[in-house]
């Protein structure tokens, strides 16, 4: 008996493989996909073991179970699938010449963006405790979270934040969305998380959290109950942020940007 052929093409599946593998368990990870994947394995196995005995009806009973799993995998699945996908689409500076194609980079840089009046209203709402999510765009294509909300096209200063943010204000609920030195929408609406978070986390920090998920946006997160600053990018949320530091903290993010953009051109 002889051995099995193993090819350069063989060594390439194994890779490709692998790497669905791991992006499928990153984009799950910390959700409850593995127990909901760990019990259709199990009922797999059961159908295999209740096929080996020749149990009729009750092979028969699951068989139809797994025949329309695929369809109820999706369902199951959408939040997940839908993740993973957008994590994917964000993977795109690997393939700058498909980013120029369709225009789906919109770099901006620290020069771009005033950060005074937005660090300067973030302290005085943390201050006086007003709730607030603001999203500082970068190169991700946010035309669906800015279509979700209110259009404002306006310059960015302190007493508008303010004023949108205010409490009884109509436009409080929701983020805004800043584009270099413009305000282009409110209210808008957020993912939320996927992940397993603290139940300290509220709504405002967990759709700061699946907003970073999905894009390379910096994403400012101001308390209702303590006043206190977060700051979320990259799938991770940092909380109590000191208000003298933001905008520090908010160039170092941007930097870090710029930096895997860079580092996305050097490698094309």
């Amino acid at each position: 008996m002889g051995f099995i052929p193993f090819t350069f093409v063989d060594v390439i599946d194994i890779v490709l493989v692998a790497s669905l593998l791991y992006g499928v368990y990153r984009a799950m990870r910390g959700t409850s996909a593995p127990y909901i994947i760990m019990g259709i394995f199990i009922i797999y196995l059961v159908w295999i073991l209740v096929k080996t005995f020749n149990l009729v009806l009750f092979s028969t009973i699951l068989g139809q179970i797994i025949s329309v799993g695929v369809i109820a995998i999706l369902i199951i699945f959408q939040p997940e699938i839908r993740h993973f996908l957008q994590v994917i689409g964000r993977q795109r500076e690997r393939f700058e010449w498909l980013s120029r194609i369709f225009n789906l980079r919109h770099r901006r840089t620290e020069s771009d963006i005033d950060l005074d009046p937005i660090v300067l209203a973030c302290q005085e709402m943390g201050a006086e405790k007003v709730g607030a999510l603001i999203i500082i765009k970068q190169s991700s294509d946010l035309s669906v979270i800015e279509e979700s909300g209110i259009s404002i096209d306006a310059k960015v200063s302190t007493p508008l934040i303010e004023n949108v943010f205010f409490k009884n204000a109509p436009l409080h609920d929701g983020a805004m969305v800043i584009h270099g030195s413009r305000v282009v929408a409110a209210k808008c609406v957020l993912p939320s998380t996927q992940q397993e978070v603290p139940k300290s986390y509220g709504m405002r920090h967990r759709a700061a959290l699946g907003m970073s998920e999905v894009s390379d946006a910096i994403i400012i997160a101001v308390s209702e109950e303590t006043g206190q600053i977060s700051l979320a990018h990259s799938s991770e949320i940092k909380r109590n942020i000191d208000p003298q530091n933001l905008a520090n903290a908010i160039r170092k993010l941007m930097r870090k940007n710029d930096k895997r953009r860079e580092e996305g051109q050097d490698n094309k």
